[in-house]
């Protein structure tokens, strides 16, 4: 103990008796008999149904709360001979004030609207609040929290009927007129590449054909004189008695000389 002038002053987990400095008890005991001039202070357990949270130098324990049904309390956190019991309200009621030692019942919350039970356990009010966006509520009750849609994906269904904050999803058995929704338009854009492809390879064929009818048609005029002019007949005719061809059918001229 420090004696500064004036008096005695004692550390934090002790007090001052008659002059000395006295041990106080720690949490959850409670104060038999003091210190003396021979003897340090004397401490036992709380007793149960009692508690002590911190060093004291009472010589009584504080007794737990009660969490009373008729006032529609049950036990949250059962108490120790450190800690106080802890009560909450029972389920579809809600504190009547700050200090929470009586309930009352819940207003019920109504379709699309779910209870929160936390809400319900920090506020002095009905806790409903709205079901959000892909969760719904049927029914008023003053326990039913919202509820999450159905996945119809999850169990290989399509959506028949979307959901709301009020009804749940309606899933169906995928319809044969559904898959023949995507099968006709892939279908009949693979008869159309297909048709097309025919059409071009017609039209570029004919394109070809028509070119090689035409070079043929010019070829054979040219072939038909050749012809001709080697086809022609040819006779012999006497030059200086010396045979020369002649062609048939032209004038065969020969110089009045050599005819004398």
């Amino acid at each position: 103990c420090l004696e500064p002038a004036g008096g005695i002053r004692c550390f934090d987990k002790q007090y001052e008796h008659k002059g000395k400095c006295c041990n106080r008890c720690q949490p959850g005991e409670k104060l038999v008999s003091e210190c003396s001039d021979t003897e340090e202070s004397v401490c036992t357990h709380c007793e149960s149904g009692h508690y002590q949270q911190s060093w004291t130098k009472e010589k009584h324990c504080a007794p737990h709360d009660i969490c009373d049904s008729n006032a529609g309390l049950i036990v949250k956190t059962q108490g120790n001979t450190t800690h106080n019991t802890v009560c909450q309200c029972q389920a579809g009621m809600h504190c009547s004030d700050t200090s929470c030692q009586t309930c009352v019942e819940n207003q019920p919350c109504q379709h699309g609207f779910g209870f929160v039970a936390a809400k319900a356990m920090a506020q002095m009010s009905s806790p409903c609040e709205p079901c959000a966006e892909g969760t719904f509520s049927n029914v008023s009750s003053k326990t039913e929290p919202c509820h999450p849609w159905t996945s119809c994906e999850e169990k290989g269904l399509m959506v028949k009927v979307k959901g709301t904050n009020t009804s749940d999803v309606i899933c169906a058995e995928p319809s044969r007129r559904s898959s023949l929704s995507v099968l006709i338009p892939i279908t009949a854009a693979i008869v159309t590449c297909l048709v097309g492809i025919c059409i071009y390879c017609l039209v570029h064929r004919g394109e070809e054909g028509a070119g090689t009818q035409e070079e043929i048609e010019n070829l054979e005029p040219q072939q038909a004189q050749e012809v001709g002019e080697d086809d022609l007949p040819v006779q012999e005719t006497l030059l200086g008695r010396q045979p020369v061809a002649q062609e048939d059918g032209k004038e065969s001229r020969i110089s009045e000389q050599e005819k004398l």
